[in-house]
């Protein structure tokens, strides 16, 4: 019987670590998909954004810093470690009034055109991924890439 256990306590182990590490890295996509949307809705609710220069845009820097750390000024601390707001990335869909299918807006809201359209959706997410290292004893893997999106329905004034 001491035999017996000592042979399967290293396979439970591993188990019980494969177990934890899978919460973490659920627990971690989770957390930057609710940093994507709180983004995305920060945004779709602003009034007045420059959607045709949003590097410049107080708005957009706001709602950035506000889902990375919590303070629309940027001043706290990340909520995620390692995440930043270069990390982000916004883009601005609207529908398609043939097909109804919503495709990325070339110049939505852009400055006063009368024909300018309005955006329907603000998007953001993180294209190049966030790595996550899973911890296994005595396995080293490689990372795992996160790249969540979230949508906001559009409710601001241009």
């Amino acid at each position: 019987m001491i035999l017996e256990t000592a042979l399967w306590i290293p396979i439970l182990m591993l188990l019980i670590s494969g177990v934890i590490q899978f919460g973490k890295i659920t627990y971690i996509y989770y957390s930057l998909r609710k940093t994507v949307y709180t983004a995305a809705s920060y945004l779709a609710q602003q009034q007045g954004t420059n959607f045709c220069d949003l590097t410049d845009d107080a708005n957009y820097q706001a709602a950035l810093n506000f889902a990375v750390t919590g303070t629309s000024d940027g001043s706290g601390v990340p909520l995620i470690s390692g995440l930043t707001t270069d990390m982000l990335e916004v883009t601005l869909e609207c529908v398609d009034a043939t097909s109804g299918a919503p495709a990325v807006c070339a110049n939505a809201g852009c400055g006063s055109d009368i024909g300018a359209q309005r955006p329907d959706y603000v998007v953001v997410s993180i294209p190049a991924g966030f790595p996550v290292t899973p911890r296994f004893p005595l396995l080293t893997l490689p990372p795992i890439s996160l790249a969540p999106s979230a949508a906001a329905p559009f409710g601001g004034v241009l």
